[in-house]
């Protein structure tokens, strides 16, 4: 098996007496899909904001191709290459998809905005994930659908060649013809190298594009492995606790 990009050994994270992540082991490999799953209060978004550097881990060790790194802050983990797409998307309706691909991060010429150069970008980095439901990247955001708004979002994590792509919820309110559309731009993703990792509680689309599916359980990671070797029953029971995973961790 390849190098994992992404391996946590033993991460805990506690706010005051709480302790959310209890010895926490994950790993997360280029070109693959792997889901988190777990029942609310699990630990996901903690596990995911420490990746993203918003919430640093108290202990154990990061490991990023191989090598120990430290992620004090989302600069720390944006420089690897990881970027997050929330399930809110944090894009601005006032804005049109180029401005939204790089907001905060505009191209520069002769001290103004690079507009042309932006607009070829963005439309370059829609085609290589061969994105066809945009008419124009000058349309409002406000004028997309949910599945386009995704999609938009999903575009300006690997707008900067990202390594690792984690999505929170990626299809929550999403119709089945838009869900559809951002499956199958995961799965894009994942065959151009990228490390997607999947946060979600629709395990139809878990079994539909991941590679491997790792389950949160009050903080610990209960089980680890391929999808190709599980099924919904058996995951259902290690997110409730009800089922004790028995096999050798993926």
């Amino acid at each position: 098996m390849d190098m994992p990009i992404i391996e946590l050994k033993g991460v805990v994270k506690s706010f005051g007496p709480v302790d959310v992540l209890k010895g926490v082991n994950f790993t997360a490999y280029p070109g693959k899909i792997t889901a988190l799953v777990g029942d609310n209060g699990a630990g996901k978004s903690t596990l995911i904001k420490g990746l993203a550097g918003v919430q640093p881990y108290d202990g154990g060790e990061v490991l990023f191709n191989g090598s120990p790194v430290h992620l004090h802050s989302p600069r720390d983990a944006g420089a690897l290459g990881i970027e997050v797409v929330y399930q809110d998307l944090a894009l601005c309706d006032n804005l049109d998809i180029v401005q939204n691909m790089f907001l905060g991060r505009e191209e520069l010429s002769a001290g103004t905005f690079d507009e042309g150069r932006m607009e070829r970008e963005a439309a370059e980095t829609l085609r290589q994930l061969s994105v066809r439901t945009v008419k124009s990247v000058r349309q409002k955001v406000s004028s997309l659908s949910g599945g386009q708004r995704q999609t938009v979002a999903i575009a300006r994590s690997v707008l900067k060649k990202a390594k690792v792509v984690i999505l929170d919820e990626p299809t929550a309110a999403l119709g089945v013809a838009q869900t559809a559309q951002v499956l199958a731009l995961v799965k894009r993703l994942a065959e151009q190298g990228v490390s997607v990792i999947i946060i979600s509680h629709n395990l139809v689309d878990v079994f539909e594009v991941a590679d491997y599916i790792s389950v949160l359980y009050l903080g610990q990671m209960v089980a680890s492995v391929k999808t190709s070797e599980t099924n919904n029953e058996d995951v259902i029971g290690y997110i409730t606790g009800v089922k004790t995973y028995e096999g050798t961790s993926a």
